[in-house]
């Protein structure tokens, strides 16, 4: 009676794994597909928000060249990958390495490096705000000391400087988490004989740990290019949606958002500088990938 019961319950059951694939298919479709092609096919048009736009062919893109904001957007994602990247590769690396002893209390710390990766963005952008103000805390304290008041918020540098620091604050336990799960597979033979060896710990590390966590770096290197070129929360909390002093901040995640919205937002023209974007942040993994084949032959 039962496998009877069993056998009839199989045969209602769809036998097609497209149909057990179906929901997801239809969320990514819905959410990732057709948003991107949405966005290639409005690149060529003259869209904007309430008008339906017609085909310009590369007029966009001509007018891109020749846009003084999309050059400074181009820059200041340029310079954030430079300055935030390395620093997200190798951070997260020595704080692993630090947190991967088991001493006392230590759960305690690496809950609380982590804690910044699971706080919103806007509620960690305030706080730097409040404290990078020109009364905030950092220039209080450092008017005490009698250094004077920084212009943290309205020098242009400063200001990418400091969403940098936000950045990298808040992405090093992200990372630390992946390089805890890489350096849980480094053997700890390495380690003893290369300190049977003589070896330091600089020494170590630099022979035994680094190369065995190279692809967990490249893959570190990759998500975070991406990620700091894409940036947009931070500098948009910190330098206000102008992006800083005459717009000198503005990234060009930053430049689709003023662009492309709003009851007069071009959204054509918005859609241009995505595509840009997308081919940039698609060179950047490739890069990285090939830098990495090319060291291991």
């Amino acid at each position: 009676m039962a496998s009877s019961t069993v056998s009839r319950v199989r045969r209602q059951l769809p036998t097609s794994p497209w149909l057990f694939a179906a929901p997801g298919l239809l969320i990514i479709g819905a959410f990732i597909l057709y948003p991107f092609l949405s966005t290639l096919v409005n690149a060529f048009t003259d869209r904007r928000t309430l008008i339906p736009g017609e085909f310009v062919g590369l007029a966009n893109f001509r007018e891109l060249l020749q846009d003084d904001m999309f050059w400074i957007g181009l820059r200041n994602s340029t310079l954030y990958v430079v300055g935030v990247v390395p620093a997200l590769v190798i951070l997260p690396l020595l704080l692993a390495l630090l947190v991967q002893k088991n001493i006392p209390g230590i759960t305690f710390f690496r809950s609380a490096f982590y804690t910044p990766v699971v706080a919103s963005i806007v509620v960690v952008g305030l706080i730097w705000v409040w404290l990078l103000d020109e009364r905030g805390l950092v220039n209080s304290l450092l008017e005490t000391i009698g250094v004077g008041r920084v212009g943290f918020l309205s020098d242009q540098w400063l200001l990418l400087l400091s969403a940098m620091a936000v950045t990298v604050w808040k992405g090093l336990g992200y990372y630390m988490i992946i390089y805890l799960a890489a350096l849980a597979n480094v053997p700890r033979e390495l380690h003893e004989a290369a300190a049977v060896d003589g070896a330091g710990a600089v020494r170590r590390f630099l022979t035994v740990t680094v190369p065995a966590v190279r692809s967990t770096m490249v893959l570190v290197g990759a998500l975070s290019s991406v990620a700091a070129f894409k940036v947009f929360s931070e500098v948009y909390l910190m330098a206000g949606p102008s992006g800083g002093p005459a717009g000198e901040d503005t990234t060009l995640v930053m430049l689709v958002q003023r662009t492309g919205t709003g009851l007069s937002g071009r959204v054509g023209y918005a859609s241009a500088i995505s595509v840009v974007v997308f081919v940039v942040t698609v060179a950047l993994m490739l890069l990285v990938l090939r830098a990495d084949r090319r060291d291991e032959t």
